[in-house]
């Protein structure tokens, strides 16, 4: 029986990475044995590393040895701990001038929706966005009403009708960042190349108004956006009736778009990964960084977030920062993190979740590294607060939670008009209306969530190359933003997963 495969990812590390479960005796590189049974995706020692020296991965720090560990054992939580280090952000040391085609690359496209603002959009929805929770539910009931009668048939250009709720809009402030961060959400979406229309539904009493977001964002109701109140309308049944009129109106205006060739320059593409494991950062995220790279070559925009996920690699983004005004915005957002969750009496460690631990993430530094791979190589050109319009091409930063649901509404608020979702645990996310396209990190959750997943990273172990890899993604997302219908979009999902950043007091 063939050994166990391991891989030493760099020459500074002293762990190795089980590819595959290592048995207690077998035999390892260099002469060692394993000491126990050590699961799939799990680390190994293949040093001694005394109490208090750090434990290296990627060629980083990823941890310190919290008594000595030997060579050959299972390095994971239960000998290991966080403590704070000193790290050289080099602001702007990396930093490249813009990219541009790599000979004998070619320039790509997508058949995308043109839209009035200039944007390009790959889907072609209407929407339904309700001001506060109090009119989640006639939003809800007018989305159903419209399914229910058939109607969409005789509209084949429009992908669909669909309701986007949420849980506040009212107990908060009248003003301040919370206000600010709901106002640039709904305006993002409500403004999104995805949308061809917009119905807003508010109850009436709420704090955030709806003539406030119009006379804020300088909006004209007409065609493409148009708006209901609950309590002017006469009551629920009323403004459902009311609803499903104007949806109704909207339908041939919508219907009239025509996907046309666009250059892959107005592709803006949104980072995620949930249900993180040991091979994210060996797998699917290297590959998704190769094809980010691509993208940003073709001139197009690819989005990295979720801050308290890029902690302890922070580092790795100042450096390629393309000044140092741009690196001190991410260490001033890590210390923002810092104060947010000490206050909420947490600590960034917290992250990663017993699901990313199982698969073989120990600490959030571990987790944050593999994470910050998916922005490939480029120089990150801009940081962008929680929802706000992504106004540049090439990477960039959004600053939001990890939670993967709000940190992608953030995005797609922001303008993403297609997600690259990576997985290790099998995380089950769809998002409308950006189709967002699951990379399994392994073959065994590809096989076992077929289903979900759209491509499979495990292949990267057995040999293909991260660039074969990162250009079958490139490929798939231009075909996802060409109409291809993503697996989250087959299945369904989408509807649920407008989840606003709550980030104030609910008074």
């Amino acid at each position: 029986m063939a050994d166990p495969r391991t891989l030493r990812l760099n020459a500074a590390d002293n762990v190795l990475i089980a590819i595959d479960t290592v048995p207690q005796g077998a035999a390892l590189p260099g002469g060692l044995t394993a000491t126990r049974t050590v699961p799939r995706g799990h680390k190994i020692a293949c040093a001694p590393i005394p109490a208090g020296a750090p434990v290296r991965k990627f060629g980083q720090v990823i941890a310190f040895a919290g008594v000595d560990i030997a060579p050959g054992d299972w390095v994971h939580e239960h000998n290991v701990m966080l403590k704070d280090f000193e790290r050289d952000y080099a602001f702007a040391s990396e930093a490249r001038p813009l990219e541009t085609l790599l000979p004998g690359e070619t320039a790509a496209t997508f058949e995308g929706f043109r839209r009035a603002d200039g944007r390009a959009g790959t889907r072609n929805y209407i929407g339904i966005l309700s001001s506060v929770n109090c009119s989640a539910t006639v939003a809800d009931f007018v989305a159903d009403e419209v399914a229910r009668s058939g109607i969409l048939a005789d509209y084949p250009n429009i992908d669909g009708v669909v309701p986007f709720t949420h849980g506040t809009g009212c107990g908060m402030g009248s003003k301040g960042e919370e206000f600010d961060i709901l106002a640039r959400t709904q305006w993002g979406y409500a403004s999104h190349p995805n949308f061809a229309a917009v119905l807003v539904i508010g109850l009436g009493c709420e704090v955030f108004q709806i003539p406030r977001l119009k006379e804020a964002y300088g909006i004209t109701e007409g065609d493409h956006f148009q708006s209901i109140v609950i309590q002017e309308a006469g009551g629920t049944r009323k403004s459902v009736a009311r609803g499903v009129d104007k949806i109704k109106d909207m339908l041939a205006f919508a219907n009239a778009s025509r996907r046309e060739t666009v250059a892959a320059s107005e592709l803006s593409l949104a980072l995620q990964c949930g249900g993180s494991d040991g091979y994210s950062g060996l797998t699917a995220n290297p590959a998704l960084g190769a094809a980010v790279d691509m993208l940003v070559r073709q001139g197009g925009t690819a989005i990295l977030s979720e801050t308290p996920e890029i902690y302890g690699a922070e580092h790795l983004l100042t450096r390629r920062a393309e000044s140092e005004d741009v690196g001190r915005k991410i260490v001033a957002l890590i210390d923002w993190w810092r104060a947010y969750a000490a206050r909420a009496g947490g600590e960034l460690n917290n992250n990663p979740s017993p699901g990313n631990k199982a698969g073989g993430l120990t600490t959030i530094l571990e987790k944050s590294l593999g994470a910050v791979a998916k922005g490939g190589t480029s120089t990150l050109r801009g940081v962008y607060r929680y929802a706000e319009r992504i106004d540049r091409k090439g990477f960039v930063y959004m600053d939001t939670p990890g939670y993967d649901p709000v940190a992608a509404t953030g995005q797609v608020a922001g303008g993403a008009n297609v997600l690259c979702f990576t997985t290790g645990r099998g995380s089950a996310y769809g998002c409308k209306p950006t189709p967002s396209i699951k990379l399994a990190t392994n073959t065994d959750l590809y096989r076992r969530m077929e289903d979900d997943m759209d491509i499979n990273c495990g292949d990267v172990l057995d040999g293909v190359s991260i660039e074969e890899k990162g250009r079958e993604i490139f490929r798939t997302v231009l075909e996802v933003a060409s109409g291809t219908k993503s697996k989250s979009e087959l299945l369904g999902y989408g509807r649920n997963e407008f989840v606003p950043w709550q980030i104030g007091a609910v008074m």
